[in-house]
């Protein structure tokens, strides 16, 4: 019985061993396959992340040996990013960047204009600017003041830290957020409860329009692709791209890509301005 016992312990070592041995192959293997790989993080503004990831895809297949991960958070965590060194590239999306801004590095990759949407039921097509503000800072609260049928507006608005926000209320100046609007973490939610209320109003980046919701024109003007290029639209703000320093390596190529006639082309044609 005691040699049997023996032999069982020394055959559960030796499983033991070979599980250990297997998993350090495996180990090394992945190494091996990754070594060589220069990686570098983008973070920041979630209205850009979803063209930042096409953009980092395409680059990534043309250069194999760089590997670029791509996250939002929204324009203030791509400034605090890049200041920290958390991210290699902050991305954000403002008018005006803040005092603390000031020790990066900024390029600009894109413009992007902000449209005004509502559900495509609703009958208005247009809003002075006057009308904004007064609608998101609570003081108009019925769509009929504003041409449209008897119902109560619901103001749906991004969070604080959101480039889109800041931006927006930078431009469209003097408002003091009604107590009643519905805070959204990204584009793509603000779009989402738009396209699922009637009664609702938001923005969003120009690049992010479809069939579910319908913009707005401003003024008169419509935020199309050409008022925005010739200036016509008020509502447009840069994309900037954010490094510690001067940027170098992955990084600078990383960037040089997307102001190249290529990258360009790539941002034009997924619903952006290009940045000249």
């Amino acid at each position: 019985m005691i040699g049997y016992h023996a032999r069982s312990v020394a055959m559960k070592i030796k499983n033991i061993l070979i599980s250990a041995i297997i998993s350090l192959i495996a180990a090394v293997f992945v190494s091996a396959c990754g070594r060589g790989k220069a990686s570098i993080t983008v973070a920041g503004s979630t209205a850009f992340q979803p063209f930042a990831e096409k953009l980092a895809d395409n680059f990534m297949n043309a250069h194999p040996d760089s590997s670029i991960t791509v996250q939002g958070g929204g324009s203030a965590v791509g400034i605090q990013s890049a200041i920290s060194g958390t991210a290699a590239i902050g991305m954000a999306d403002l008018v005006v960047l803040p005092p603390e801004a000031k020790v990066l590095n900024p390029v600009v990759v894109a413009r992007d204009g902000i449209v005004l949407v509502v559900n495509p039921k609703n009958k208005v097509n247009n809003l002075t600017l006057q009308q904004i503000q007064d609608i998101f800072n609570g003081k108009i609260k019925n769509w009929s003041q504003t041409g449209g049928d008897n119902r109560p507006i619901t103001v749906i608005s991004r969070e604080a830290g959101s480039g889109t926000r800041s931006s927006f209320e930078a431009i469209v100046k003097n408002i003091s957020l009604t107590s009643g609007a519905i805070i959204q973490d990204s584009n793509g939610t603000v779009r989402e409860t738009v396209a699922n209320d009637s009664n609702s109003i938001g923005y969003l980046s120009h690049g992010l329009i479809n069939e579910k919701i319908k913009a707005l024109s401003v003024n008169g003007i419509s935020g199309s692709t050409e008022n925005i290029i010739n200036g016509s639209y008020i509502l447009v703000r840069p994309v900037y791209f954010l490094t510690r320093g001067i940027p170098e390596g992955k990084s600078k190529e990383f960037i040089d890509y997307i102001i190249s006639r290529e990258g360009q082309e790539i941002i034009k044609a997924n619903g952006l301005i290009p940045a000249k």
